[in-house]
């Protein structure tokens, strides 16, 4: 379990990296596997077989000299015609010290293998120093017998083209991996950007199905969840304006009729349960309305913090202090995000004496936060805050003054431009309510 946790830690999170993964891996692994077969089974059987061959001759010539030490030239010049090496002989000379070491390790081993095996006398190889040669030196009684040797005949010389080939190949495979999936995987990041736009409210009629047909049925489906979910709030909307037409009329005659009346405790009593319906009444439509009725666009949050501000300050006379960064700017609808942010102030202002609103940056997102030295409200009934015409019976009702819609339509709002609020406790004391938007 734990070894899988660590292989999934380093896998990629991505579908472009997966997919890649999916099919570079086994490709890659395959080609190792060739090449290691090519160079275990042939290369190194091959370099082998000719190292065995050039160590016979090698050992041959220097018998033959030593058996004829007077013969050396006519010993050089058969070995030159009949073998292909060239031989000289270094009188009172020794072998070197220094050893270099080819960056196929394998060349030397096998070489000095099959050397040792042909050999009693004390020798020593460079296959270094000449890009198309090998240097072979061996000690004999009287000095040294140095032999040039083809490359060729010495090692198998195909063994980097193979390599080459397969890296070549590899890449080309890979590169062509690359451009499909990424083919593949343009019109599926395109659908996730329309499905976030669109539940940000924003318009995305430009969007049009592509890719692979499961691909191209996915967008197909969520242009018909679209259409279905603007028709539902259109039909909405429409209902709600209605019912909202219906019922202003009789509240409109009820009031005509109360203010005809005398005054007294009875008229004043029905005046304000009017005035509580008529409230009720805007809020339920400002809770159902939701986004309906407005395009989005640029909103300077910063601006709107200082309006809210002020708006309270005359309307209530409330202590609210305002600590907005400049330049808060994010595509939106004004009025929800207004009202989102009005709602959370009147919350707070309903039980404590003291506010901040504030409003900064944090990374991609825009917090607007709006803190109080109030009663609070316990973490276990925070989640219960947030429920349509909830109404919290304790010390601090965050509601009290509507009917319960206050923060549902905050949250409402917020989520419709892909944020969210949250509830925290707060420094002063009381609640801290943040609202958390997309930068």
């Amino acid at each position: 379990m734990k070894l899988r946790t660590g292989i999934k830690r380093y896998l990629p999170k991505g579908l472009f990296g997966r997919s890649l993964l999916i099919i570079v891996l086994p490709v890659a692994l395959m080609q190792v596997a060739v090449t290691w077969t090519f160079f275990e089974e042939h290369w190194e059987t091959v370099t082998a077989r000719l190292s065995e061959s050039v160590a016979g001759d090698v050992a041959m010539i220097t018998e033959l000299y030593q058996d004829q030490p007077g013969e050396f030239e006519r010993i050089a010049s058969t070995a030159y015609s009949t073998m292909g090496l060239s031989v000289d002989l270094r009188e009172g000379d020794a072998l070197p010290t220094a050893r270099r070491t080819a960056f196929f390790r394998a060349l030397d081993r096998t070489l000095r293998r099959a050397l040792a095996n042909e050999l009693d006398e004390d020798f020593w190889f460079d296959t270094t120093r000449y890009p198309e040669y090998v240097d072979i030196r061996v000690a004999v009684a009287d000095g040294v017998l140095r032999f040039i040797v083809v490359r060729e005949q010495v090692f198998a010389t195909t063994g980097h083209i193979f390599l080459l080939w397969i890296i070549a190949a590899t890449s080309l495979l890979t590169a062509v991996s690359i451009i499909f999936i990424r083919n593949q995987v343009k019109p599926i990041r395109q659908l996730a950007e329309a499905a976030e736009a669109f539940g940000r409210g924003q318009d995305v009629e430009r969007f049009k199905p592509a890719g692979a047909r499961e691909v191209r049925q996915a967008a197909h489906a969520f242009i018909d969840m679209r259409q279905r979910l603007k028709r539902h709030m259109e039909q909405r909307t429409a209902l709600l304006a209605g019912v909202s037409h219906d019922l202003r009329t009789p509240l409109t005659r009820l009031r005509l009729q109360l203010a005809l009346m005398e005054k007294s405790e009875e008229r004043e009593a029905a005046l304000k349960d009017l005035a509580e319906m008529e409230e009720a009444l805007e809020e339920y439509l400002a809770f159902a309305r939701g986004q309906a009725g407005e395009e989005p666009g640029p909103v300077d949050l910063t601006a709107l913090c200082h309006e809210i501000g002020e708006n309270v300050r005359r309307e209530d006379g409330a202590d609210i202090e305002i600590e907005a960064e400049e330049g808060l700017v994010l595509e939106g609808r004004a009025a929800p995000l207004k009202r989102a942010v009005t709602n959370l102030v009147q919350n707070a202002r309903a039980f404590a004496t003291r506010i901040v609103l504030s409003a900064r940056r944090v990374e991609d997102r825009i917090e607007i936060a709006v803190d109080d030295n109030g009663p609070g409200i316990p973490p276990d009934r925070r989640g219960e805050a947030f429920k349509p015409f909830s109404r919290l019976d304790e010390a601090r009702n965050a509601n009290r003054k509507g009917v319960g819609l206050g923060l549902a339509i905050a949250r409402d709002t917020a989520r419709a431009h892909g944020g969210d609020v949250r509830l925290e406790d707060s420094e002063l004391g009381g609640l801290r309510a943040v609202l958390s938007l997309p930068a």
